[in-house]
């Protein structure tokens, strides 16, 4: 799951910086030559659909949709264990609606061979496959994680439950920024005092 964020991450870092290099250009010719690559903005908005549907799958892998989390640390382990289990299936639901809906859309315009109504007269069925396999993704997805949190109810792993699935708190956000501003500071790399004070004596 940590290698399709890093994936997503690099996906979304590729196709936004193409998209901001584009916009950049279509400003400078049109104050400069008066002319416009007449397609830039229906671009951002296929970057931005498939993204959007991207980033729900990777927001699942990694707890950040938002959840009402008020009462959850107050409620018995059996409510809190049955609570995640229908956010899990919830979140299920709504991604087979999304896709499914999705699929009515590019079925609908492969069916009619629809074009968008633009200078570029793409061919919807282009931008609407990768719209849905995101969406598939998120499905995809979704699946597993219900599966996981099913078989640790099984097991009776009800700790696990909480750690992995229930929503994230306060604290456990604050530890997470914690440790990565001592990544990106490099303070885990630095030697201990006793090795610094040793490597000054010498």
């Amino acid at each position: 799951m940590n290698r399709l964020e890093n994936i997503a991450a690099a996906i979304f870092g590729m196709t936004f910086l193409l998209l901001a290099l584009l916009v950049a250009l279509e400003t400078v010719m049109r104050k400069v030559f008066n002319t416009s690559l007449q397609g830039v903005d229906e671009l951002g908005g296929y970057i931005l659909a498939s993204s959007a549907a991207l980033a729900m799958a990777v927001a699942l892998v990694s707890r950040a949709h938002i959840r009402i989390d008020l009462l959850h640390d107050f409620a018995p382990r059996w409510l809190r264990i049955g609570l995640n289990i229908l956010a899990m299936a919830a979140l299920l639901a709504c991604a087979i609606m999304l896709a499914r809906m999705a699929w009515i859309a590019l079925d609908e315009s492969i069916l009619f061979t629809a074009t968008a109504q633009t200078p570029w007269a793409t061919p919807l069925r282009y931008p609407q496959s990768a719209w849905f396999m995101a969406l598939g993704l998120f499905v995809a997805v979704s699946v597993f994680q219900l599966v996981r949190i099913l078989l640790l109810a099984l097991r009776g792993d009800w700790s696990g439950i909480d750690r992995v699935y229930g929503p994230r708190g306060a604290k456990e956000e604050l530890d997470e920024e914690i440790e990565s501003l001592k990544q990106r500071s490099g303070a885990d790399e630095m030697p201990p005092d006793d090795t610094r004070r040793a490597g000054g004596a010498s």
